[in-house]
């Protein structure tokens, strides 16, 4: 898919004027909920060399959230499921934005180690490249 036909494709993805706003969206969080179960699930099927279908539990989304000190961009008092939530939206509109590919995503989360500091560094990675890219 070109740049143009992409860019109409994510039509409904509005500019955001901050990086806070990316955290807080609400329904970026629920397409980014699926988004991380897929790049999840395919990096274990990777691992398996077979298909692998899991879903990601919040804790771990959370506490990767916080590790990758994105969390100084949200609330003060925000629970667990509101972090695992903004770590999902990050994660979803880093690819929608083109900052990462799926394929990057998956080589991340296949990586040896704990699934937590491998989310913590695609959040990292995500963080770095539409900082950059978008200046938010």
């Amino acid at each position: 898919m070109g740049e143009a036909e992409k860019r109409g494709f994510i039509s409904f993805m509005h500019e955001y004027s901050s990086l806070a706003e990316v955290l807080a969206d609400h329904n970026l969080a629920s397409l980014g909920d699926a988004y991380v179960n897929l790049i999840y699930s395919l990096a274990l099927s990777k691992i398996a060399g077979k298909p692998v279908g899991r879903k990601l539990d919040s804790l771990t989304l959370a506490s990767a959230l916080r590790k990758s000190d994105t969390r100084r961009f949200l609330p003060r008092r925000v629970d667990r499921h509101r972090q695992a939530d903004a770590a999902e939206a990050l994660i979803v509109y880093g690819w929608l934005s083109g900052a990462v590919s799926i394929w990057e995503a998956v080589e991340i989360l296949a990586r040896e180690g704990e699934v937590a500091e491998n989310i913590n560094e695609l959040l990292k990675l995500t963080l770095g490249r539409i900082c950059l890219k978008q200046k938010i």
